[in-house]
């Protein structure tokens, strides 16, 4: 399959173009900046110099069509709800890394991202990608999930979907690597700021709240809500999210840990921890794992769930090539069996 992409000097779309330089079914014949137009990118960034010699080229859509099978874009939220619709309106396959087309209802995202949404027709047609539940067929756009959004469904899903945890007392704690917030400068990512120091941040006004409630009401829609709070911590990927919530009466530990099990256990990315072990950020950077450690403290009726991601392969980039190998009905890890960076 021949691939472009567009938003590619960000950090998703440099992680994009590392990982499907590698994948045996796909070639990449464009990369496209909205800034840093005709030069090769081995020039802006040096690490590709004899890797990737493509140059950055302006977004023509039709131009784009006419020698690529999918377009990725990887630009921040606000671009593809605009530059994606040629694409969509000619039934192109698409793949927004973005939140543009994640959220079903055009007021909540006019809400949380403070941006006029893509039209409702245009929004109808995407499926948000959350890549290990699979994906329909025939599908032609696909809302990439956000980072903090992937860490938190997984680490509920299976309380949830087996309906064993009181509806109201979901609370995540989302910790992140710099990364996360992307390459615009912002004073809390200076490194006198964020060194040495834990920050929190948008504490119940993240963009990624709605898409969680989304999928968390797609699988019981009396789930009214959710507690979430995110925090910077001076690393530069990763994603640590721990999540609280109270078992219903009678659950027990054992239970618990056979919902996760029956779940994910033939998920090839998500890797279930021993009892009582709790997954670390390292064992998963470079890699499209999500770990996960579970806890029941049968005095309070407490689950604890500490999941743990990749924010740009899990989180952004390698869930999008999972969701590109489900479109192209290759294995899911095609590409993707990357042994974590340690240390």
């Amino acid at each position: 399959m021949k691939v472009s992409i567009i938003g590619v000097t960000g950090y998703s779309g440099l992680e994009l173009l590392r990982l499907l330089s590698n994948h045996p079914a796909v070639e990449i014949v464009s990369i496209h900046s909205h800034s840093q137009n005709g030069e090769a990118i081995d020039r802006r960034f040096p690490h590709l110099k004899q890797l990737i010699e493509l140059p950055l080229e302006e977004v023509d859509p039709e131009k784009i069509m006419a020698q690529a099978d999918l377009v990725f874009f990887a630009a921040p939220s606000g671009v593809a709800k605009d530059q994606a619709l040629p694409f969509i309106e000619k039934q192109f396959p698409v793949i927004d890394l973005s939140g543009d087309y994640r959220l079903k209802n055009p007021a909540q995202y006019e809400k949380w991202y403070g941006k006029t949404s893509a039209p409702i027709s245009a929004l109808e047609q995407a499926t948000y990608g959350l890549a290990d539940f699979g994906l329909p067929k025939n599908l032609k756009l696909v809302a990439n999930p956000g980072c903090y959004a992937t860490a938190a469904i997984l680490s509920v899903a299976p309380l949830v979907k087996q309906q064993l945890i009181e509806k109201n007392s979901i609370i995540f704690d989302g910790k992140s690597g710099l990364s996360g917030a992307g390459k615009k400068l912002s004073e809390a990512a200076h490194y006198t700021e964020a060194n040495d120091n834990m920050s929190v941040y948008k504490l119940n006004q993240h963009q990624h709240i709605p898409e969680i409630v989304q999928q968390l009401q797609h699988w019981d829609s009396e789930i009214p809500a959710i507690q979430f709070s995110t925090a910077l911590i001076p690393v530069t990927r990763g994603i640590l999210m721990t999540t609280y919530c109270k078992a219903k009466a009678g659950i027990t530990g054992s239970e618990i840990r056979e919902a996760f099990e029956a779940e994910y256990g033939n998920k090839p990315f998500i890797r279930l921890q021993e009892d009582q072990n709790f997954p670390c950020i390292k064992q998963v950077v470079g890699s499209n794992y999500c770990d996960i450690g579970t806890a029941y403290n049968e005095a309070t009726q407490t689950i604890t769930v500490v999941s743990v991601i990749d924010n740009l392969v899990k989180g952004a980039s390698g869930q999008a090539i999972q969701n590109l190998n489900l479109l192209m009905n290759l294995p899911e890890t095609t590409g993707l069996e990357l042994i974590p960076v340690y240390p």
